[in-house]
């Protein structure tokens, strides 16, 4: 392992994955707080503040060395947002729209990344300090947003796509659903440890070329 290139890349790729996971959990809490429930802004996780949301392992540990050491295998997560659903003023509706919120969030926010390349593509003079640096963050964002969000999509408990749908199904299909749960984290790192993980990287590299070519569009630069 080269000591100077694991500490380049860990600079490149901590900030987007750090900003991903923090506009994730934001999303939620904002969105639950549309429909009801002030938890996350009771409890000062309503906040784009990193330092609340920051899990010791999941945040720092795990995607350091990660990042660091060039393992493809990319694991990380923050402190959950707390959500309380009996508070929402509707249910179901309440649990799918919160439930879809970090990924909505994390979707918005690589739009936002390849935009903020482009500009920086268009408009930066060759004498811009850290052009380059910054350029590679953005494009990183722009992956590691889509990663994440993607990654949450998946239907297996805790992820944010199980809870999609628990909030379409029937109650007597819900109680079956939740049994899965005691499996959920088994089925992951099965899923982790055998790279199945893989299959994800066609539509992420996908959604990050077509995002880039429309945010080109949008600033005005053919990407």
């Amino acid at each position: 392992m080269n000591f100077q290139e694991g500490l380049q890349r860990l600079g490149y790729q901590f900030v987007p994955f750090l900003l991903a996971v923090v506009v994730h959990e934001f999303g939620h809490g904002f969105v639950a707080s549309l429909w009801g429930d002030k938890t996350a802004k009771e409890q000062g996780r309503l906040t784009l503040n990193p330092i609340p949301h920051i899990h010791p392992i999941g945040t720092l540990l795990f995607p350091i060395v990660n990042m660091f050491t060039g393992i493809p295998i990319m694991i990380g997560w923050a402190n959950p947002v707390p959500i309380d659903p009996r508070r929402f003023r509707k249910f179901r509706p309440g649990l799918f729209w919160v439930s879809i919120a970090g990924v909505g969030a994390n979707f918005i926010t690589a739009l936002l990344c390849a935009i903020g390349w482009c500009l920086l593509y268009r408009f930066a003079t060759a004498d811009f300090t850290l052009g380059k640096e910054l350029g590679i963050m953005l494009q990183f964002g722009t992956m590691i947003n889509f990663g994440l969000g993607i990654f949450n999509l998946i239907p297996i408990p805790p992820l944010d796509g199980s809870k999609v749908i628990e909030s379409v199904i029937s109650y007597g299909a819900l109680q079956k659903y939740e049994r899965l749960a005691s499996y959920g984290y088994w089925i992951l790192l099965i899923m982790m440890f055998t790279g199945a993980f893989a299959i994800f990287n066609g539509p992420i590299m996908y959604l990050t070329d077509l995002t880039f070519t429309i945010a080109g569009a949008i600033v005005g630069v053919q990407v």
